[in-house]
């Protein structure tokens, strides 16, 4: 669907489903240079299982209109408004990356409507090697490759894809050389509030972990459920690039919580 945000146009991915804001509504929002497409398989199993879904591309991003936006607090002030817009009135807020560092900002302004938050390969901050912004800002096709090739376990390196017919790695290529992703990365690298805010959280909350995660190493992730007061979910052989990599591994670890906290 489309909704407009600031003046300016933003794609939301549904799931397959019409979006209705009086069904629960899990918001899934994606890291650095990505879009929707990264919740394609997790999307569609919540769209048809009783749930709304929001999945935005951000601004710049993709399919949606206007400039990107240069901090995480902004891009957690956006996503306040978007679902704002959108009407939603129940949310489950699912980020990957730097899509969960904007969920911890957004979390603080939404109120008794946050049901749940989860954590998708992801840490309370998250700054990123000098050298690969640089090379985003002179070319995102090869700092796409650079990233990819750390962001993906050893299967996914090696050609084995959990998805038949499909190559994660030549998605993600495809997605990140097209996008903003020096604006995100450096967005990445200056945000401090990550522990603050998380402190703040009162929901239920849930970290799901790649063990072969090299970007936001595994310890990372302990130390944030530490934080968070969280459930943990680990997932072997998996990269930083989990929801591509290993989609129904992380859809079952993100549904099983979510569900837990429907009841």
């Amino acid at each position: 669907m489309i909704l407009v945000v600031n003046d300016h146009e933003t794609f939301v991915a549904t799931g397959g489903c019409t979006f209705d804001p009086k069904k629960p509504t899990v918001v899934f929002v994606h890291g650095s240079g990505l879009d929707h497409r990264c919740w394609a398989l997790q999307s569609r199993w919540f769209a048809f299982h009783g749930f709304s879904v929001f999945a935005p591309d951000f601004p710049g991003h993709s399919l949606s209109g206007g400039e990107p936006i240069k901090s995480i607090e902004a891009m957690g002030k956006w996503l306040v408004k978007a679902l704002k817009v959108a009407g939603c009135e129940t949310i489950h807020l699912v980020g990957h990356s730097q899509g969960f560092l904007v969920a911890l900002e957004a979390a603080s302004s939404l109120g008794t409507k946050l049901k749940t938050l989860t954590a998708v390969a992801s840490a309370s901050s998250i700054p990123v090697n000098e050298a690969l912004v640089e090379a985003a800002k002179k070319s995102p096709a090869d700092a796409a490759d650079m990233l990819l090739k750390w962001g993906f376990g050893s299967h996914s390196q090696s050609g084995i894809s959990a998805v038949p017919g499909m190559q994660p790695i030549g998605i993600g290529r495809q997605i990140m050389s097209s996008n903003p992703l020096a604006v995100d990365l450096i967005a990445c690298t200056r945000y401090q509030n990550g522990v603050e805010c998380a402190k703040n959280i009162q929901a239920p909350s849930n970290v799901v972990i790649a063990t072969e995660d090299k970007n936001t190493p595994y310890r990372f992730g302990l130390e944030l459920a530490d934080i968070l007061n969280a459930e943990t979910t680990s997932i072997d052989n998996a990269g930083h690039m989990l929801p591509m990599e290993f989609p129904k591994k992380s859809l079952d670890a993100i549904k099983s919580f979510i569900l837990k906290h429907s009841e």
